[in-house]
């Protein structure tokens, strides 16, 4: 199950959030060999219009399961202010060939106006 976690966006800023990946024991997750994708919207059920998709990587080396989500400035800036939901998943392929995705962040982001455009 997903961890949860709300964040609040400067409209206009840079943003970027490191996510610190541990398993079920606490232990630092290694990351080699799997990708990560990330997105916000407004709603659950908003079309692709109101989608912003993170720049998500997984930080180097992958074995310190360290996960960087990032928007830039222009893409914050074109935000509308409000609340939006979001999430993170990782995913690998198995020795079978299967996609194996599993969430590890959710939540709700607020997105604050800004004044100097």
């Amino acid at each position: 199950m997903a961890q949860y976690e709300e964040f609040t966006i400067d409209q206009g800023a840079d943003v970027a959030i490191e996510i610190h990946v541990v398993d079920a024991q606490n232990a630092v997750k290694s990351l080699a060999n799997y990708a990560v994708a990330a997105k916000m919207k407004k709603t659950y059920n908003s079309d692709s219009s109101d989608t912003q998709a993170f720049n998500a990587v997984v930080a180097s080396p992958a074995t310190d399961g360290v996960v960087t989500l990032s928007l830039t400035n222009t893409q914050t800036n074109a935000l509308k202010a409000g609340r939006y939901v979001y999430d993170v998943e990782i995913s690998f392929s198995d020795s079978a060939g299967a996609t194996i995705v599993e969430r590890i962040l959710e939540g709700k982001i607020q997105v604050t106006p800004s004044v100097t455009k």
